[in-house]
């Protein structure tokens, strides 16, 4: 497949995060690009509203025949959460169209890049947005591939002239070995996607396999204590070959002194809190230091940073109510999200949403879960949100309950969350999980501020 040769694209889960990215880098460069999703979503009507044509319907005749003939020009794109059985995934493969997968697309669109690839279990979403941010208001300049809707660009996809590529790379399904990068970064690497993996030492392995496809002179950024050989490590924890020291809250906003192999950087103001994303800020400092950006521009840019929606955003910030939606959905990023919140609000009631994503997630890791959910005052439980997954017997949000250790802890369905914030009003709210979660947080919004 020539990239350059593609006039036709056509995306089967179009309304993906990673896949609409995919859409909107074709649709700038002038392809004409169409998809098929289940569910009609405000990413899918912005994709519409920007020229994109969009079916919800499992049905082949409604797809434009320009994309139906197997040639050159015309690309057919999947994702693995759409089932093998889809009627439009198999009447392309009948007509004898080779289907790409998105990590595939990613891999053939880098190849003759300059690359910098942030994988990770959890951060490399923040954290691929903070150095694009920093490439991009520095006047670097770069195209990237996000894995969230940037705040500040409003976008999931960036372009630019230069031969400058940022991706996130995605470990599920060993997607990122269609990657070699010129700058790796790996965030973490906790056991996740163990229906995938089997056990934590395969995971490793295939991160190993992802460094091993770095480029002769490239250069590997590494969290410090992961079992991976790095040029760099880095940390906001300990001392390392670049690390956040004194992080400090002031005002309501984070603040860290910056250490590296050649000097100090004092006070220096990340734009979103939490120590978790301070030490996000350090790693995309390091990349944008092997860039040779002054470090006066690094720090404005983390300054301005705005975030990723559905990453520790704010939906309602008064002086009587706190109400942060976020993405966690594994054991370690919730105890570093609520770490966080606690850091902002010690005083504040904290009343937390949390729907588990996986059966399998949810038993593999019941523990940890239990663990993290415990830091908070009052736990409102939603049911697994199974996404790709069959039901797994005995694992449901009761079992997870019965493991926390609080007393204010219930098991409710959506419509009885929405009564219990109005009648309660808490005053701090968080909702996390990565499921169908996000379509509470219109309805709290509105309860939280007009009852």
């Amino acid at each position: 497949m020539n990239i350059n040769n593609i006039r036709q694209v056509y995306l089967i889960g179009i309304g993906g995060i990673g896949m609409s990215a995919l859409a909107r880098y074709f649709r700038h460069l002038g392809c004409l690009v169409g998809g098929y999703d289940k569910t009609e979503t405000d990413l899918t009507r912005r994709l519409v509203s920007e020229g994109i044509t969009i079916n919800y319907i499992d049905d082949f005749d409604l797809v434009n025949d320009a994309f139906k003939s197997a040639d050159e020009h015309t690309l057919i794109i999947y994702t693995p959460a759409v089932p093998s059985e889809l009627g439009i995934l198999n009447q392309f493969q009948e007509l004898g169209h080779t289907l790409f997968k998105r990590s595939q697309v990613l891999g053939l669109i880098s190849q003759n890049k300059f690359t910098i690839a942030v994988a990770g279990t959890h951060g490399k979403t923040t954290t691929t947005a903070l150095i694009a941010h920093i490439l991009t208001d520095s006047g670097f300049g770069c195209s990237a591939f996000l894995g969230g809707l940037s705040t500040n660009y409003g976008t999931n996809v960036l372009f630019a002239d230069n031969n400058i590529m940022v991706v996130e790379a995605d470990e599920f399904d060993r997607s990122f070995l269609t990657l070699y990068p010129d700058i790796a970064v790996v965030t973490s690497a906790d056991a996740d996607h163990l229906d995938i993996y089997g056990d934590k030492n395969q995971l490793h392995e295939s991160f190993r396999l992802f460094l091993g496809q770095l480029h002769s002179q490239g250069k590997r950024i590494i969290k410090a204590g992961l079992p991976f050989e790095a040029d760099i490590n880095y940390s906001a924890t300990t001392a390392a070959d670049a690390y956040a020291d004194n992080v400090r809250v002031k005002r309501g906003e984070f603040y860290f002194d910056y250490v590296y192999n050649g000097g100090k950087v004092a006070d220096v103001k990340l734009g979103v809190p939490g120590q978790h994303n301070v030490e996000n800020a350090v790693a995309a400092t390091a990349v944008a230091q092997l860039l040779k950006i002054p470090m006066a521009k690094i720090t404005d840019a983390l300054s301005s940073f705005a975030g990723v929606k559905r990453r520790f955003e704010y939906i309602v910030k008064t002086a009587d109510t706190i109400y942060i939606d976020d993405y966690a959905h594994h054991p370690e990023e919730l105890k570093a999200f609520f770490a966080a919140v606690r850091k902002l609000y010690p005083k504040k009631k904290l009343t937390a949403i949390f729907q588990p994503h996986l059966y399998s997630r949810t038993r593999d890791f019941a523990a940890g879960f239990a663990e993290a959910l415990s830091t908070v005052d009052t736990l409102l439980l939603m049911e697994i949100y199974p996404a790709r997954e069959m039901p797994i017997k005995g694992v449901d949000s009761r079992m997870l309950l019965e493991k926390v250790a609080i007393d204010d802890k219930h098991v409710l369905s959506p419509e009885n969350i929405k009564m219990y914030v109005r009648n309660m009003h808490p005053e701090l709210l968080v909702t996390v999980g990565a499921g169908d979660i996000d379509l509470l947080v219109k309805p709290l919004k509105a309860i939280l501020e007009h009852g």
